[in-house]
This record gives structure tokens, sequence and C-alpha cells, in this order.
């Protein structure tokens, strides 16, 4: 059964029009993705659906008695009473029938037969009105959502701006409406709860038309794809992997025939030219008329071709040392609750850390504790390695002021840009025209995440802290700062719930969950399919079942297969000569271990020492040489060689390290 019917639909802001001639329908059962650039009018069109816009032309026509649900990015919670009377909102009989029975709960405490008749009357009605029903369906979404039975009595005004938006994609999802309308449901989502809501679209009864920017989201929950247009809408019946490819080939094939048309074209035009007043009049009068009746291809028009435009390049910077950071011991609690204890992590020069894990649960508490920004009561210490150049990117985006313009953010990282080179910049970041003068609040999302980027890539950095880098950034932006990534030649430590970014960026995966920290020796395909994210394929399965991959405990400690029962113990030494040679290669392993742990112990000495002179000299480097740059030469060449010095400790400190354990 149809349930929603658009044709020709138009609609623009100011004269200009932003899309036109939109048409399409879903039935009951059918569940399509929406996929356009920022700016396109996704949500815009969204919005034409739900009756909240009135469309410049065409019509929106939603069949009789048919339900809507219509989850928006501006959560619109109102913040009154607690969460589960949030959740039951819109069953207003039944909100009312459980409020008049919670009284009569307490007028009956009283005894009085009066109040126990009402109390029986109102307990029958709630049950015929499937109250009871409605609340355990409520309940269980809510779980999960992520709110447990103590979170249902919280105030609404107590959430957080995330746990806000989950609470009306839970309110949404309870009514079960039969055209369910989600506009980047996965948002304020973990991997968890995006992988429960997976399975509960591919099961939904009704219509489901879904806007994410969420690659795998998408494969996962709607078998169509929509392509939204200027000019209309490209329809393909795939998942959105196979439609990326599958336009990619239509619109060579379209661009082929333009071509082969204009070719034809011309050589017709140079034909009647020639001929329109010779012998050939009438042949010549004839193509003419064909010309004009022929119907003229229009350049096929690819959406994404401006946001495949922005550039997320770095800026050179020097080469940090081979160890990074080296963190044990860190912990750290918040509300009087521990998130993690005893976390160890050695970061190397190069590496790409994703770090995953529930909502809530510690990640971005562990990032910034990483970067240098944790609460002065955290626990741990924290080495970190020589040459640093860090940068932070905040998933809050605390990093651009709301006050300024996007001219005026660059300017305050690099002071020597004009106007017009900072303008330049920014449209490397799809800033253009009038938008660099902007304000700064007037932007979207995914607007102020490329200026946050814009911002950081400006100066030198060789480690950097990204905290959900992609969650205001469309599908070109995300995939062309994995690139950049995977491209960058420093360190970079991160944390994603967008899996597509995960599987092409980390080559470490840490998970943060229940007050643990698990250390994963491999990228997040293999994580996922040892955590049964994703399917287990056959062979890499044999392989993981084998102990192929360990994982690191939060103190450091690598869990391996057991042994096979098959595999004997080593044969007992009863020979006395074998006895003696076993306990003087004993006594030799003991002196060797105690030698390699005071090397370890002197080393610790050694780079601290350097690593303070190091710091000195560049302190020095950084002062007004008073004209005498000779001397200025000399400290910086020996800056250098004392920073090669102390690297080589430093590596030469890791390996004991990993050897007396």
């Amino acid at each position: 059964m149809t349930v929603l019917q658009v044709a020709n639909l138009r609609f623009g802001y100011g004269g200009d029009t932003l899309f036109e001639d939109v048409t399409f329908s879903l039935a009951i059962g059918e569940r399509a993705a929406l996929v356009a650039p920022n700016g396109a009018g996704k949500s815009t069109l969204l919005r034409l659906l739900g009756k909240e816009l009135e469309p410049d032309g065409g019509t929106v026509v939603v069949k009789r008695d048919v339900t809507v649900g219509y989850y928006r990015q501006s959560h619109e919670i109102e913040a009154k009473g607690d969460v589960l009377t949030a959740f039951l909102a819109t069953f207003g009989d039944v909100v009312t029938l459980r409020k008049e029975l919670a009284e009569a709960q307490h007028a009956a405490a009283s005894g009085e037969a009066e109040a126990l008749s009402r109390l029986a009357d109102l307990t029958d009605r709630y049950h015929l009105a499937r109250g009871d029903e409605l609340e355990h369906r409520v309940a269980a979404i809510a779980s999960k959502l992520g709110f447990s039975d103590h979170d249902l009595a919280r105030p609404v005004a107590s959430l957080s701006g995330g746990e806000r938006g989950r609470l009306h994609l839970g309110v949404i999802l309870a009514q079960e409406p039969d055209l369910l309308m989600l506009d980047e449901p996965t948002n304020h989502l973990d991997l968890d709860t995006i992988a429960w809501l997976e399975g509960y679209l591919k099961g939904y009864r009704g219509a489901v038309l879904v806007v994410s920017h969420d690659r795998a989201f998408l494969d996962a929950t709607c078998p169509e794809t929509m392509e939204l247009g200027t000019r209309g809408l490209r329809i393909y019946p795939l998942k959105y992997s196979a439609y990326a490819e599958a336009r990619a080939e239509d619109l060579a094939r379209e661009r082929a025939l333009l071509e082969r048309q204009k070719a034809f074209i011309d050589k017709t035009e140079d034909f009647i030219r020639r001929n329109i007043a010779g012998q050939n009049t009438k042949q010549a009068q004839s193509r003419r008329k064909m010309l004009d009746k022929m119907e003229k291809l229009e350049r096929p028009e690819d959406v994404w071709a401006v946001a495949e435009r922005v550039k997320f390049t770095f800026a050179p910077a020097a080469r940090s040392g081979d160890i990074v950071l080296d963190a044990k011991g860190l912990s750290a609690e918040r509300g009087g609750r521990s998130l993690f204890e005893g976390v160890s992590l050695l970061v190397r020069r190069g590496e790409r850390i994703g770090m995953v894990g529930p909502n809530g649960a510690g990640k971005t508490t562990l990032l910034k504790l990483l970067a240098g920004m944790g609460h002065a009561a955290d626990q741990g210490a924290i080495r970190r390695g020589t040459n640093l150049q860090e940068g932070y990117f905040d998933q809050h985006l605390g990093q651009v002021d709301a006050s300024n313009s996007a001219v005026d953010e660059v300017r305050k990282v690099r002071g020597d840009f004009t106007v017009e080179v900072a303008r330049q910049y920014l449209a490397r970041f799809r800033f253009w025209g009038d938008d660099p003068l902007r304000v700064v609040g007037g932007f979207s999302g995914g607007e102020r995440s490329r200026l946050a980027l814009a911002k950081m890539m400006l100066e030198p950095r060789n480690l950097l802290f990204l905290d959900e880098p992609t969650n205001h950034l469309d599908i070109p932006a995300a995939e062309i700062l994995e690139e950049a990534l995977v491209g960058f030649e420093g360190t970079v430590v991160f944390v994603s719930h967008d899996r597509r970014f995960l599987e092409n960026v980390a080559t470490r995966i840490v998970s943060v969950r229940d007050g643990r920290v698990e250390i994963f020796q491999g990228g997040f395909t293999d994580f996922a399919t040892a955590h049964g994210l994703v399917e287990r394929p056959k062979v890499e399965g044999a392989r993981l079942a084998s102990g192929g991959a360990g994982t690191q405990t939060a103190r450091g400690q690598t869990q391996r297969p057991q042994a096979k029962k098959s595999e004997a113990p080593p044969p007992p030494v009863e020979d006395e000569a074998a006895k003696k040679k076993a306990h003087e290669a004993n006594r030799q392993a003991a002196r060797d271990k105690e030698r390699k742990q005071k090397r370890f112990k002197e080393l610790e000495g050694l780079v601290a020492a350097g690593e303070k002179q190091l710091a000195e000299m560049r302190a020095a480097l950084r002062e007004d040489p008073g004209g005498d740059w000779a001397k200025i030469a000399k400290m910086a060449a020996e800056e250098q060689a004392l920073a090669k010095k102390v690297d080589a400790l430093v590596e030469e400190w890791s390996k004991l390290g990993d050897e007396v354990g």
C-alpha cells in the first residue's frame, strides 16, 4: 500500500530554486535513503513532506489515516516532566489514565471502599488501553537507546543534548508510525545502539525514509537510494555503496551521449551553413527542421562534484620521536563513577588509534587525558615524546568563536594572512563567495566542522587528537578527511562511531566499556569481527578463533590463547649434568635480566635529563638572538643532535621495557 506520493515538487528561497521536479512514492515495507551533500535541501524536503513548509509547486499526498513520525536533527523535546512521561507524551489517553491511576493508588491507601472501587476501575481501563504493553515497549526501546530504569525517572531538564536527541528518537520509534522519516538518526548513537537501530529498521513494518551521512548505516538499512539534485531525483533500487558505483557509470555514459549529440549537432550545423544557399538547399532546410525538433540533452548534474572539491591537507610538520606517548596507570572518574583505571598505552609514531565504546563510557575523557587536558583529580603518568606539535579537534566545536566571521577565525591563527588570502584558503574548505565573511553563529554544523578543521590544519601538527571529526561532515568531506589522515605522516588518536571511517583510518583499536579499556592489536574490521559487530568471515574467523590477534587489557597484559591440550609439557631433566647446565642457564638469565633492569632505570634518567636539556635549548632558541646568527645556527645544530640522541635512548628504553616486562 502506497503511503506517500510526491509529484513535481519545487521549492526555493528568495527566488533561487533549491530543487524542482521531485517525484517519488513510498509504500509500506519500503526503506529508502535520501542522499546529497550538505546544503542540497535534504532536510528541507523532509520538512515539506512533514507539512512544516509549503512547496512553491507540486504536491505531497499522505494517504488518509496514515500516521507519520518525523525525527528532526534539531530535537525539540520539552524540558518538562520525567523521561518516561516524555516517551509516552504522544499517547495522550494512556498518559491521562496513567496519571489518574497513580492518584487512585495513592487514594486507595486509605482503604475506603469508594477509593478501592475507583482504583479497580482505572486499573481495568488502563489494561484495556494496553497501557502496560505500551510501557513495556517504551522501556525496551529506552533501554536500547541507553536509558536505564533509573534514567526513566530522571527529569528531562537534566538530560544532555545527546541524551535529548536519543529521547526524541525513542519517542518517534515508540509511536510505530506508518511513515517514518529520520534525519541523521545516528548522530548521537554509539556503535551498539546503531547496530540495534539497524536491526529494528530492517524489521520495521511501515515505510522508512532516511537522511544520513553514515555510509555503513545506509548500506545496512536502505535497499533503495534516492539522490536529490536541483533538477529532481536519481532513484536507484540499490544500497548506498552499489548506488555510488552505478551513478558513476551512469554519469560517464550520459556525458558520452552528450558529447556524441554535440558532435552530431556541430557536424549538421556545418552542413547547413555550407549548403543553405547552394544546390543542397532542401537537404539543409530538412536538417535544420530536424535539429529544431531534436530534444537537446542537458549536461548531467553531478551533485557531489562541488562537495568533492574540499581539500583537507596538513601543513608540513617536524618529525616526532618514534615513541609519541607512553601512558601508565591512567585512571579517571566523573560524577562519582569510575570510568577506567590502570590504563597503560604506548603510542608510536605513525599509528592511527581509534577509540570506540558506548556513550558515557569515557572515550572523550581518555582522549583528553592523553592530550594533556584531563582533570586535576585524574591519575597516572604520561611521558610525551620529543618534538611534538599537537592539535585537538573538539566534537562540540569549541575551537570556533560564534561571534567572529570565518575570516576572523583563520586570521586568529595566521595573523599574517590578509582578508583576501584568508578567503582563498577557506575556499579549499568549500567556503565561497561571501561565506567567509558570514558570522560563525549562523553556520550549520557541517560548516563549523570544516572551519574547525581548516584552523587546525593551518599550523604544523605531527600529533592529532580528534573527537568525532566526521559528526557533521557530509559523505564526500568525510571521505576526503579519511584520505588526508591515511596519508598523514604524523600520529592520530581519535574517537568515532563512524564504522567506515574507523575501517579506513584506524590501525589499532582502543575499546572503552564498562570501566575496562581493551587495546586491540589490529584494525576496526578485525576488532568488529572478533566482537561480533559484523559477520565473521570463515578464514578470518578461524584465524581469530585460534588467537591470531590478541587483545591487551587495561593493565597492558596480552591475553593469549591457551595451549592446546594435546601439547605435552617439556620432559623432566633427569641427568645431573643437564640439571647443572639448566641451573647455570637460569642464573645467567637472571643476571641478564638484572643487567637489563639496571640499564632500563638508567635510560629513564638519561631520557628525562635529555628532554629537560632539550626544553631548555628550545626555550633559548626562541629568545631574541641579538644579531648573533652564527650562535643561533650552532645552537640549532646542537639541538638537532641532542634530539636524535634522545630518540635513540627512547627507542632503546622502549625495547628494554618490552623485555623486562
